[in-house]
């Protein structure tokens, strides 16, 4: 399976390739500021998995059973807290 990141996280094709998956930007793909349903259009043609931090087009790409994964604030919010904890035991929080 091929991965689709959507614009914010371009920035991870090489970090996705060095972990072995095949990437393809929006930007690279011509999607740059596309409308959402366009993106997941595209995937779905191309039988891409998207990767975003915004909810429409996951719950578009729901819709249209089209593979996808968001990765949401909160979810880097509990990887970073768990890291703290990891690294930094002693720390004490409020």
């Amino acid at each position: 399976m091929k991965l689709l990141l959507d614009e914010m996280y371009a920035g991870l094709k090489e970090y996705f390739e060095t972990l072995g998956w095949e990437v393809v930007t929006a930007q690279e793909v011509g999607l740059q500021g596309a409308r959402d349903k366009d993106v997941v259009e595209y995937a779905k043609k191309n039988d891409l998995l998207i990767i975003t931090q915004d909810q429409k087009p996951a719950e578009l790409a729901e819709l249209t059973g089209v593979k996808y994964v968001l990765i949401s604030n909160a979810m880097i919010a509990k990887i970073a807290d768990a890291k703290i904890r990891e690294k930094y035991p002693n720390i004490k929080r409020k």
